[in-house]
């Protein structure tokens, strides 16, 4: 039976893989771009290690999400609901309420 420890090691390194091939790079690319050698990203894809708190936050700064959104399991595109969510916050209460009808019916259909 796998340690809590290997269940989230296995789990980090398949949401980081799911989030960078979502913006569309190379684990190589991403790995450079943050200032790492080439097979950093592998590494942490593959569950050989897991990267410190700094590189954590580089890695959520690439990907352009929140480490809350990066542990968000439930969405498949957290920049894309984070991005929706700022934009809602504008929004006044009457036009607020119209998204939500909009949204509601959307789900129940």
């Amino acid at each position: 039976m796998k340690s809590v420890c290997e269940v989230y090691n296995n789990n980090f390194g398949i949401r980081l893989s799911k989030l960078r091939m979502q913006k569309g790079v190379s684990a190589r690319d991403m790995s450079l771009s943050i200032g790492q050698n080439a097979g950093y990203i592998n590494c942490i894809e593959n569950g050989r290690s897991l990267p410190s708190m700094k590189n954590f936050f580089l890695i959520c700064d690439y990907l352009g999400i929140t480490p809350n959104d990066y542990f968000n399991y439930q969405t498949s595109f957290p920049k894309k609901l984070s991005s929706a969510v700022d934009n809602l916050c504008h929004l006044d209460d009457d036009k607020l309420s119209h998204i939500s009808s909009v949204i509601e019916y959307m789900v129940a259909n």
